[in-house]
């Protein structure tokens, strides 16, 4: 049955590198796009921006949910050691976390741009600010797990096979 599943790289991975950080900054991107033009929007009186805003945070959401699959297989392929267990942990819960609230926030402002286009409640630009604070919070995570503990770096990869971390 093993035979069936693919070798794993240098990287400890079944495919070239990893896929989730190329598919998280999109999400990060889209994410944070989408509360600057509702900021803009609101505050020079350019309405068309939300347009633009709801269909970057649509696309934010579905987009997080492809990258939590890549994550969590190679979460588990990380062989995470000493602290990095626990960021890599912090982390995986807290991208769950994200993509609630990025469905939350889809769900709301639909409903928002149901009812009139071009008006913005105040409450959803702080929902749009604690997004952005969870987003850099995951992202200083991200961060540490791959500059900090090297997860899926070559270096690494051997030292965790040798037996020496």
């Amino acid at each position: 049955m093993l035979e069936l599943l693919p070798a794993l790289n240098d990287r400890n991975l079944p495919w070239m590198d990893t896929i989730h950080p190329i598919v998280v900054h999109f999400v990060i991107a889209m994410a944070l796009i989408s509360v600057v033009f509702d900021l803009i929007g609101r505050f020079a009186r350019r309405p068309a921006l939300f347009e633009v805003s709801y269909w970057n945070l649509l696309v934010a959401t579905l987009a997080i949910f492809v990258a939590i699959i890549f994550g969590q297989i190679e979460a588990g392929l990380a062989n995470p050691y000493g602290e990095s267990s626990t960021i890599l942990n912090l982390h995986s819960t807290l991208g769950w976390s994200l993509a609630g609230v990025l469905a939350l926030l889809s769900g709301w402002r639909y409903v928002i741009r149901s009812r009139d286009p071009l008006r913005l409640p105040p409450a959803f630009l702080g929902a749009g600010a604690l997004l952005s604070v969870l987003v850099v919070v995951q992202v200083v995570l991200g961060n540490q797990l791959v500059w900090v503990y090297g997860l899926h770096t070559v270096p690494v990869v051997e030292a965790v096979r040798a037996g020496l971390v």
